[in-house]
């Protein structure tokens, strides 16, 4: 009978407890149930997000082995618009931008260009947009965009790309002192053995002791 009326003294303390909190408890449980639901809603979203981008991607880079400027084009449009929180919207932006350049639409590679550089999450790609935006602009013959463009830092991977690049800026403008200085940082900052700092080699051996 003790065990009885124990028990019958926890089934009221529960029951009163239950009365005073069970409303929130429950509002608990639901919100957490909701929360797990969004949050696995959200992942299937990702999810499908991801494969039908990577599905347009590789549509892309078939396109862009064929050398079908337009269609890669248009492919890296539907991929910016519809899928830009993925990883293939800036890949399919630098690919759109080279088709344009490539073409001759010197506009339509800035413009892809300048996308990447406001969309992407990635330092690198940015880093890569940027440079490639400087190098149109110095084939139209502006130079001092081009290096306000190479004013960032870039990572340190392309550090030696980005000196290079103004080396070869500076020179436009006849700055042969500043453009030998650009070179050998460079130089400094580039791979031993590799083809690409034998190209900067020869950069500064043409301009001997500049001044």
């Amino acid at each position: 009978m003790a065990y009885d009326l124990e028990e019958q003294e926890q089934i009221d303390e529960l029951k009163s407890w239950w009365k005073q909190y069970g409303t929130l408890v429950t509002f608990a449980i639901m919100v957490c149930a909701l929360s797990f639901a969004a949050y696995q809603g959200w992942r299937y979203y990702k999810r499908n997000q991801a494969l039908a981008a990577v599905t347009l991607y590789e549509q892309l880079d078939q396109a862009q082995r064929a050398g079908d400027h337009k269609k890669v084009g248009d492919i890296a449009a539907r991929i910016k618009d519809d899928y830009k929180s993925t990883a293939y919207a800036p890949l399919a932006a630098l690919s759109a931008a080279h088709a344009s350049f490539s073409s001759g639409d010197l506009a339509g590679a800035k413009s892809h260009l300048q996308w990447v550089m406001e969309k992407a999450n990635q330092d690198e790609l940015r880093d890569i947009a940027r440079l490639r935006l400087a190098g149109i602009l110095l084939d139209e013959k502006k130079p001092d965009e081009a290096l306000k463009l190479l004013e960032a830092k870039p990572v340190e991977s392309m550090s030696a790309l980005y000196a290079d690049r103004r080396g070869d800026t500076l020179l436009t403008q006849g700055k042969r002192a500043e453009a030998r200085s650009a070179y050998q940082l460079a130089l400094d900052r580039s791979e031993a053995g590799s083809q690409y700092r034998a190209v900067i080699e020869a950069k500064l051996d043409s301009l001997g002791d500049a001044k």
